[in-house]
């Protein structure tokens, strides 16, 4: 592990901003011949200046698609971003890391950026930090260098730890802790109500330009919902 005065820099594993990659290139020039191994090594420093380009955005989760997925879309078409949506019904880390659905899709649309939003069907399930680790750290690994957020759960009760299992493996400033927040809910006492859920990603979006690790345009849209270019459902039998 290099050094740097003494001092060991100790591996976070958060992709960092273009300006972390420099200034460490700078310092470290002629010490160091793989630039690669450093790069993990550097937390970004926030606020991060924020990505303006316009992206191709792939958002996967469970049913709280329903919700966030058309206010996101709204998010997309006010600033340029093109959203591909996959809800599947039910699912949950494991789910999904068990699956290759997320390297398909990500090999398919080729985003820019991934949001997620999993963690809702494993709220209450006993020792998930060690029955779960493992299926988050695949989903993460299959994102692999791709800007990221990680939208939590809209807990109606304590969780057992998926919250900050999560938290614990994602990099720093690519998860947003959605416990504590005040949720108008449906008849089933746990997805918010449509209306609920803007908000819910309106929150996101005000989130991102002070923590995350690299935000994206986010501007407020006028519109309430919007669409995805496509929509990509399964169901909760599928693998």
């Amino acid at each position: 592990m290099p050094e740097i005065g003494g001092h060991k820099l100790k591996s976070s594993e958060i992709v960092p901003s273009l300006l972390a990659v420099q200034e460490v290139e700078d310092v470290l020039e002629g010490q160091v011949s793989d630039t690669a191994a450093i790069v993990a090594d550097v937390a970004p420093a926030f606020p991060v200046p924020c990505d303006t380009t316009e992206k191709t955005i792939l958002f996967i989760g469970d049913s709280m698609l329903e919700g966030l997925g058309p206010r996101l879309a709204a998010y997309a078409e006010k600033n340029g971003h093109t959203l591909y949506t996959v809800i599947w019904y039910s699912s949950t880390s494991e789910v999904w890391g068990r699956s290759d659905k997320l390297r398909h899709y990500i090999d398919t649309v080729r985003p820019d950026y991934v949001f997620v939003c999993l963690g809702a069907n494993e709220l209450f399930v006993p020792d998930i930090a060690n029955k779960r680790r493992g299926y988050v750290k695949k989903i993460l690994a299959d994102i692999d260098t791709i800007p990221y957020v990680w939208i939590g759960p809209p807990n109606w009760k304590p969780d057992t730890g998926i919250n900050g299992l999560v938290a614990s493996e994602a990099a720093e400033g690519g998860f947003f802790l959605s416990d504590g927040m005040h949720f108008e809910r449906s008849k089933d006492g746990a997805h918010p109500t449509r209306s609920s859920a803007a908000l819910w990603m309106d929150s996101v979006a005000r989130w991102m330009p002070a923590h995350s690790f690299h935000p994206i345009r986010m501007e407020a849209p006028a519109k309430a919902s919007g669409r995805a270019k496509r929509i990509f459902v399964h169901q909760p039998s599928e693998k």
